[in-house]
């Protein structure tokens, strides 16, 4: 019989898809023909997807909220809705939801087990060709909806957009872009412009698509793809254009960046919904031209439209969670952009907590990156956060386990090891503290009521310890936890005195989605169930 830990082995097995589209970039035009291929080696066609009334969306950051907000208020109109994201944060089994909740682990090594056997058995006949780890997840997703009889699927890209394994689609039903900023670099490009033209490459004839206001670079490039591919395209109003008989529209995640989020969500669900045929008074069709670009219509959200902004979750991102004097603050915000709006979001949000507290608050950054992105940029943009740690580790969850339910890393232990004492010096340069840690915190009265310390840096081997050492035993989700942990030396418990004496804890855990997840692994130990 398959078991998950089968099931996950397997998956291991399949090579990392950021791998395959460097690999492959020369070949890239052919990544979709050779998608096509292998879901038809899996039994599926894509005029079968047709049937899924997709909701396709790509973007650099905020696609997944978006995605999260669509699916949250199509779902509260009674639809059954089926959503595939990436990546996961603790389980696999997160990038394929049925209404709302990740499939059932016995359901997903089912299914999987289906496309795998299929894909195996006909591997012989087609060069030993075996899709990539997002590839047969991908396909995976499209035979559950299908299964399972979505009334709609709302679908994230993963990379990018125009050789996207998503972007076998044919026809979805709408599209929509989130923000645009650099990131894949080595995949897509250094420039917006490069970027945008990836981006744009979901536009299909005839379907309609949105876009939140982008970067200057990007607008051209949008609309002369639009142009070229037949795509009729509108650019999303502000979020306080919308006139919501309740008022301010409240969203369910935090942050200012959500409301451009959520502007282009109530685009998708509205024009989804009359595209469906649902007759509602509150959907007006005008649009306005403004200098050759389409604009959208603000229009009077329903009251299922407005609840289901409230009611949006989506872990890991603008996520604060209390457990007792430790609050920690969770944001997988991993380009210039979104590390400065999570910067934001932490200083209006801890300072908001801070007003609360019966005594000094101690802040603390855990803090990594992964891939080639600029840590030091990154850094730079934290330092206003005025913390009085900053903690460095590898995005792995504990050292006693390799149970990575991903190849997410190309490179060993040790390198990853390395990139954190690199960023920990970084970090001390950006704050003026020399080698020895002599110079006093950058805000040298942090914690007035408490003995000296100094703005302190240091690196444990894996999230788990880190999270150990920074909390001091004070948040009991963690000491309950019975695990192995690495000896800390006596001087670095020393360190530890302040977090131990302060009133509260607040913790910024950023940089990476991985990260997070790992950190979500130990903080919310359901979501590892």
């Amino acid at each position: 019989m398959d078991t998950e830990t089968d099931t996950i082995s397997t998956l291991n097995t399949l090579q990392p898809y950021a791998t395959a589209l460097k690999e492959l970039k020369s070949k890239r035009h052919l990544q979709l023909k050779t998608m096509r291929g292998f879901l038809e080696r899996a039994g599926l066609t894509v005029d079968e997807l047709d049937r899924l009334n997709i909701i396709h969306v790509t973007g650099t950051k905020g696609k997944g909220s978006t995605c999260a907000f669509t699916e949250q208020i199509l779902r509260n109109y009674g639809f059954r809705t089926g959503f595939f994201s990436s990546p996961h944060l603790v389980q696999v089994t997160e990038r394929i939801r049925i209404n709302g909740q990740p499939i059932r682990k016995e359901l997903f090594t089912k299914y999987f087990w289906q496309i795998y056997r299929r894909l195996e058995e006909t591997k012989d006949a087609h060069g030993g060709t075996m899709p990539t780890y997002f590839g047969i997840l991908t396909i995976l997703a499209f035979h559950i909806f299908l299964q399972e009889k979505v009334d709609l699927a709302v679908i994230e890209v993963g990379i990018g957009g125009a050789y996207d394994n998503t972007n076998i689609i044919r026809r979805p039903w709408v599209c929509g872009i989130s923000f645009l900023d650099i990131d894949h670099t080595d995949i897509l490009g250094d420039t917006i412009k490069q970027i945008a033209w990836h981006k744009a490459g979901i536009y299909k004839p005839g379907v309609p698509a949105f876009t939140i206001r982008q970067p200057e670079d990007a607008m051209p490039v949008l609309e002369e793809r639009a142009k070229e591919i037949g795509c009729p395209l509108w650019v999303c109003p502000q979020l306080e254009d919308y006139q919501a008989e309740c008022g301010p529209l409240h969203l369910g995640l935090a942050g200012q960046h959500q409301r451009s989020n959520a502007s282009l969500a109530l685009q998708l669900s509205h024009t989804w919904l009359q595209m469906r045929g649902l007759p509602d008074n509150s959907f007006p069709c005008s649009t306005v031209n403004n200098g050759g670009m389409l604009q959208a219509t603000a229009f009077s959200p329903s009251p299922v439209m407005v609840k289901g902004l409230a009611d949006t979750e989506w872990p890991g991102r603008s996520q604060t969670l209390k457990h007792g004097a430790v609050t920690y603050f969770l944001d997988g915000a991993h380009t210039l952009h979104s590390i400065q709006a999570c910067s934001e979001w932490f200083r209006e949000t801890a300072a908001e907590h801070e007003r609360n507290a019966s005594g000094p608050v101690a802040r603390v950054l855990l803090f990594n990156v992964t891939g080639e992105r600029d840590a030091a940029a990154f850094l730079k943009l934290l330092v206003p956060c005025h913390f009085d740690f900053a903690v460095f580790c590898p995005c792995i969850a504990e050292v006693s386990t390799s149970s990575i339910q991903e190849k997410k890393f190309d490179m060993s232990v040790e390198e990853m090891l390395t990139r954190c004492w690199d960023n920990e010096r970084i970090w001390r340069l950006h704050n003026h503290l020399d080698d020895n840690g002599d110079n006093p915190l950058l805000i040298e009265d942090r914690l007035p009521n408490l003995p000296e310390h100094r703005g302190d840096t240091l690196v444990f081997p894996c999230i788990f310890s880190a999270l150990q050492w920074i909390t001091q035993g004070r948040d009991s989700v963690l000491a309950d936890q019975a695990k192995m942990t690495l000896p800390v030396k006596p001087s670095v418990m020393a360190k530890a005195a302040p977090l131990r004496e302060a009133s509260e804890i607040h913790v910024l855990i950023t940089g990476s989605l991985y990260l997070v997840g790992g950190a979500l692994k130990h903080l919310d130990t359901a979501s590892s169930k």
